[in-house]
C-alpha cells in the first residue's frame, strides 16, 4: 500500500486515466468494426477520416503503438479501396 501522499495521487490519477484509455480505445474498435463492415463506397469514405483521426489521437498518446496505427489505417484504406 503507498505511503506517501503523491504515491496516492498517482494512484488516483493512473486510475482516471486508464478509464479514460478504455473508452477511447473501444470506442475506436467499434468504429473500425463498423467501418469494416460497411459495404456502400461513399459511406465508407465519408466515415474513413473520422475513424483514421481516431486511431491518430490513440497513438498519439502511446494508448497503441504507431506500427499498429499505420497497419489499422493502411488495412482500412485497403479494404475501402476494394469496394
Amino acid at each position: 500500500m503507498a505511503n506517501h501522499k503523491s504515491s496516492k495521487k498517482r494512484i488516483r490519477s493512473n486510475e482516471s486515466k486508464k478509464i479514460r484509455n478504455k473508452y477511447q480505445h473501444k470506442t475506436t474498435r467499434n468504429a473500425i468494426r463498423k467501418l469494416r463492415g460497411l459495404n456502400d463506397k461513399g459511406e465508407a469514405l465519408t466515415l474513413l477520416p473520422s475513424v483514421v483521426s481516431m486511431i491518430d489521437k490513440l497513438a498519439k498518446r502511446n494508448i497503441i503503438h504507431s506500427n499498429k496505427a499505420s497497419n489499422l489505417k493502411s488495412g482500412l484504406t485497403v479494404k475501402i479501396n476494394k469496394l
